[in-house]
C-alpha cells in the first residue's frame, strides 16, 4: 500500500469555493464551518486552493480551530496568489504540511480546473462552497468532476 492510497482511506478532502464572500459576516462563516468542516477535522487532510475567499478562509479557520492536516495547492506558484491568500498561507503557515506550486504558465480558468482536478483526484471527498447556482464557475466544475469520479461531495451553498 502506497502512502497515496493510505490518504484515500483516511479523511482526505477538497475544498472548493466562491471567492466572494463578502455577502456574509465572518461569524456565520466560522459556524458553517464549526458545521460542516469540523465532523472531517480530526484525523482530516484538507487540500484547499491558495486563493481568497472561501480558500482562505477555511485555511484559518482549520489553522486556528483543528489540528487537522492542510496541504494548500496553486496553479501557478504562491507569489502569484492575491495578497489575502498568501497573508492567510503565512498565517497558518505552522500548520500547512506542504504547498503544491503546479506551475501552470498562464493563470487563466484551465489552470484553476486543473488545479482542482488536482485536488479531487488525490482526496477521497470534496466539501464545495458555492456561492452561485450557475454551473459555469470554478467550484461548480470542481463539484461536477468530484461527481464524474465517484466520489461523495457536500455541498453548502454561502
Amino acid at each position: 500500500m502506497t502512502t497515496y492510497d493510505t490518504e484515500l482511506i483516511m479523511r482526505t478532502v477538497a475544498i472548493t469555493g466562491t471567492r466572494e464572500t463578502g455577502h456574509r459576516p465572518l461569524d456565520e462563516y466560522r459556524s458553517i464551518f464549526e458545521q460542516y468542516l469540523a465532523p472531517f477535522a480530526p484525523g482530516g487532510h484538507f487540500y484547499i486552493g491558495g486563493a481568497k475567499g472561501v480558500d482562505s478562509l477555511t485555511l484559518l479557520w482549520l489553522a486556528g480551530q483543528t489540528s487537522a492536516t492542510i496541504t494548500i495547492v496553486v496553479p501557478g506558484t504562491l507569489d502569484q496568489q492575491p495578497a489575502e491568500a498568501r497573508q492567510a498561507v503565512a498565517r497558518a503557515r505552522d500548520q500547512i504540511k506542504d504547498v503544491v506550486e503546479l506551475g501552470a504558465a498562464e493563470l487563466r480558468a484551465p489552470a484553476y480546473h486543473a488545479r482542482n482536478q488536482w485536488m479531487v483526484d488525490r482526496t477521497s471527498m470534496t466539501i464545495g462552497f458555492p456561492h452561485a447556482t450557475e454551473p459555469s464557475t470554478g467550484t461548480w466544475q470542481t463539484i461536477t468532476y468530484t461527481a464524474e469520479q465517484g466520489k461523495p461531495r457536500l455541498i453548502v451553498p454561502v
